[in-house]
């Protein structure tokens, strides 16, 4: 009997009927006042709905996230879609909160931010490209304070600005790696002092921090306004405030700090707002998205970027500190897929299975760790065979799940995660102990020490001599007691890529510490981490163009 094949992602995404977003809105209690419709499907909201709805009780939050990633990608988007459009079939309300797409991966390795199969959101097409100009809004903010910044030390240099203490770089939403360190001012003193900088991407930019971290307007104009950008010929820093950018910069970015409304292919409401990237930024969609959730839903989703050492552990000690909330549990997206490659064997059986569990293992420890119950979500590929899905399954409560459900979303939208949300609504039903991985008050290396140690497994941290002066010097500036962001390869638990699986006796090497003391951390480089990704030598954009009749092909 000959089988269907399903059609692509971005099919199932065109020929969807989506529901108006207005109708969205006013579902889940919105007032037309708190809506700002951007045409038909995507809309603003106004952060006002918190106040008005104070006095309502929190929904639960439910974090997604996963084991070490490999580079063909866990489905971990369309686990929290496809849980998000399972907890709806249930009978629940549920919101969904994801990060927005940034160009660089979407025509680079990674592909779309949407989701993908039966469980996306949607206008697919809108949210993986320029959606509603959020990141280049963040784009020209950020840019906005370097020109203000050459500016400033061109007429006059009032502060007293030494230019070879400028920390402040520049940036653009794709990845070009010829960008990561070039000269500027060249071509005489009215272009500027001459001297090294560079771009980071986008998604890496502090003031992308701040948007996603800030509570409402007046707190991003603050945290705007304490951005460091440099330091005087006396060693004293200078803000965004003293160059007088932060209200301009604030004005660019009123739109964008709004969470952005679209829905599941379901019809559940989803915000798609801000996104910074999990292994060099704190990876986790705004803070105002996870507040609005909180008040019209029965369960808010929010997924953290790549594994739980990575977007997790920063939702965990970052997000939910600054935000004061708490998650109900976590669910922990697994394949045997991913499970055969850590353990080196890509093409193996069950033996590779039990291998590579131990990095399931240990990613069930560290959101033990935590204080919470892990759900493992075992997100089902057309190659895993039944044996296999059962083997992860019983794997994962082997080594401490609290349920482990097969997710077949993909392929059958809601009813396909049916079970894994029933397994999530019980987990979130438990008491908990959650707990952050450090006090705020230790010092610096502390802080990164247990991170590396209680989170990564590794044996200690190695300070090299610029972090380790940066570290005196934001502990003896008052500084000391911000929480860490690590920046850190996404694919091992240690800083090293080639280390896979559950690696053990390794040290996390730290080359340098970047204060963000807009956003409110202190960011710690480790090993060779880019702040400015590069195109692989076949990029998706390779593949993506327009029909005949004018139609997106090749976005995924």
């Amino acid at each position: 009997m000959a089988t269907t094949k399903m059609p692509s992602s971005l099919e199932i995404a065109q020929q969807a009927t989506l529901r108006p977003i207005a109708e969205v809105a006013e579902q889940i209690g919105l007032l037309d006042e708190e809506v700002d419709l951007y045409g038909k499907y995507k809309a603003k909201v106004d952060l006002s709905v918190v106040d008005r709805l104070a006095d309502r009780p929190n929904a639960k939050l439910i974090g997604v996230t996963a084991i070490t990633p490999t580079k063909a990608g866990e489905g971990k988007t369309t686990t929290a879609v496809s849980l998000t459009q399972g907890l709806g079939k249930i009978g629940k309300s549920p919101v969904l909160c994801l990060r927005e797409a940034s160009l660089g991966p979407v025509f680079g390795i990674k592909g779309g931010a949407a989701g993908g199969g039966y469980a996306q959101v949607v206008p697919m097409e809108d949210m993986n490209l320029h959606f509603t100009g959020d990141i280049h809004a963040i784009g020209a903010a950020n840019n906005l304070l370097s020109a203000m910044l050459e500016a400033h030390i061109l007429h006059g240099n009032v502060l007293g600005i030494d230019p070879l203490t400028i920390s402040w770089r520049r940036c653009m939403d794709m990845n070009d790696r010829a960008l990561r360190d070039i000269a500027i001012g060249l071509g005489g003193k009215a272009n500027g002092y001459v001297r090294q900088a560079g771009f980071d991407i986008t998604a890496a930019s502090e003031v992308m921090a701040i948007t996603a971290v800030a509570r409402d307007l007046f707190d991003l104009r603050r945290r705007l306004g304490a951005i460091t950008v440099a330091y005087t010929y006396e060693g004293e820093p200078v803000t965004a405030e003293q160059l007088k950018a932060a209200g301009a910069m604030t004005v660019l970015l009123k739109e964008a700090l709004k969470p952005n409304l679209v829905q599941t292919l379901e019809g559940q409401p989803a915000f798609i707002h801000c996104g910074p990237f999990a292994n060099i930024a704190h990876g986790n969609s705004s803070l105002v998205a996870d507040l609005v959730g909180l008040k019209l839903g029965d369960y808010v989703v929010t997924e953290s970027g790549f594994g739980s050492d990575m977007g997790m552990e920063k939702f965990l000690d970052i997000v939910c500190r600054v935000g004061n909330i708490a998650p109900s549990a976590i669910v922990l997206v697994a394949t045997a897929k991913a499970l055969k490659h850590h353990a080196g064997d890509p093409d193996g059986g069950a033996a590779a299975v039990e291998r590579g569990a131990a990095n399931l293992e240990r990613h069930i420890g560290i959101v033990r760790e935590f204080g919470l119950n892990a759900v493992v979500a075992v997100n089902k590929f057309p190659t895993d065979t039944a044996d296999e899905i059962e083997l992860v399954k019983r794997l994962a409560l082997q080594h401490g799940a609290y349920a482990a459900e097969v997710n077949a979303g993909f392929e059958q939208g809601g009813k396909g995660a049916a079970a894994l949300a029933e397994a999530v609504v019980a987990a979130a039903d438990e008491p908990n102990e959650f707990r952050f991985a450090y006090p705020y008050d230790a010092p610096i290396e502390e802080k990164i020490r247990a991170i590396a140690q209680n989170v990564y497994g590794a044996d200690d941290v190695f300070m090299l001599k610029t972090a380790k002066d940066k570290a005196a010097s934001l502990d003896a500036a008052g500084l000391g007691k911000l929480p860490i962001c690590m920046a850190k390869t996404h694919l091992s638990l240690s800083h090293d890529a080639t280390l896979l699986n559950a690696p053990t006796g390794f040290t996390v090497t730290v080359r340098d510490l970047r204060p963000y003391t807009g956003a409110g951390w202190i960011v710690a480089l480790c090993g060779d981490m880019q702040t400015m990704p590069g195109l692989g030598k076949s990029p998706a954009a390779f593949a993506i163009d327009v029909d005949e009749e004018g139609n997106t092909v090749g976005l995924f």
